[in-house]
């Protein structure tokens, strides 16, 4: 069995600016991290790998120093890694990532599971992984909390529907994106930092995959556009109020109609 997770580098801290013009986060300078969502992807494939038997590769989407996260997962277990990188790739929208996403995972080998973290914290969209399982014309389940089998042929989990849970039975090859109470991921392991540093990572540029037009990547390929990106204002205003039930139930509803809430 081969797996394939998805996996991308966030800024580390929400102090970041948006260039103006093309309403996206300028990356460069800014201290960054792999995105926690992914650390569960990355667990669920290690315990499959370790209780089932699987090859695991790695793959991201970003600038040269996104290899940074890469590394990361060869600590963690991983065996293969492999980084989309290339100036076209700048600036794309969740279609545009998922569609140069797809394109990675063919040139590199259709495997048999792809496991995508929820969300990432720097877009919260959580629509690359579906969008990616579309490109490739594969079934797919979004949240899943558990994995309950790992079949020759199919997986069985357990996914969350918000009003209900539901147990389904994906054939591979499939597509599947995890929710954080799946697991508890491991920490990265030095002896593995030392066993896989002087392990390749594989870049993969837009003249290498099978659909080589920058209209379909970044920003030329993107349908949506960011207009502006700001943090919320902080508003730390409070008021303490004494007295009956009824009373500060009234008073609360006075005032709810005063802020013309209701």
């Amino acid at each position: 069995m081969k797996i394939v997770v998805c996996i991308k580098q966030v800024p580390g801290t929400t102090d970041v600016e948006v260039d103006p013009k093309t309403g996206v986060l300028k990356r460069d300078g800014v201290d960054s991290k792999l995105n926690p969502y992914d650390l569960y992807a990355l667990e669920t494939a290690m315990r499959i790998k370790h209780g089932h038997g699987a090859t695991v590769q790695a793959i991201t989407m970003g600038p040269p120093q996104a290899a940074q996260v890469l590394r990361e997962a060869y600590m963690m277990g991983v065996d293969e890694a492999v980084l989309l990188t290339d100036r076209k790739f700048a600036g794309a929208d969740v279609l545009a990532t998922a569609y140069a996403l797809s394109q990675g995972i063919r040139q590199s080998g259709m495997p048999d599971l792809i496991i995508c973290g929820k969300m990432t914290t720097d877009g919260d969209t959580a629509q690359v992984g579906p969008e990616i399982a579309e490109f490739l014309d594969l079934p797919h389940v979004a949240n899943v909390l558990r994995i309950l089998e790992v079949g020759a042929e199919a997986i069985t989990v357990e996914m969350d529907m918000a009003a209900t849970v539901e147990i389904a039975k994906v054939q591979y090859p499939c597509l599947i994106t995890v929710e954080k109470g799946i697991c508890q991921p491991r920490l990265p392991s030095f002896r593995l930092k030392l066993a896989t540093r002087d392990r390749a990572v594989a870049q993969l540029t837009l003249a290498d995959l099978a659909d080589a037009d920058a209209g379909h990547y970044g920003l030329n390929g993107s349908p949506t556009q960011v207009k502006r990106i700001f943090p919320p204002e902080v508003n730390a205003d409070h008021e303490m109020w004494t007295g009956t039930g009824p009373d500060l139930a009234a008073r609360l509803g006075e005032r709810l109609q005063q802020l013309k809430f209701v």
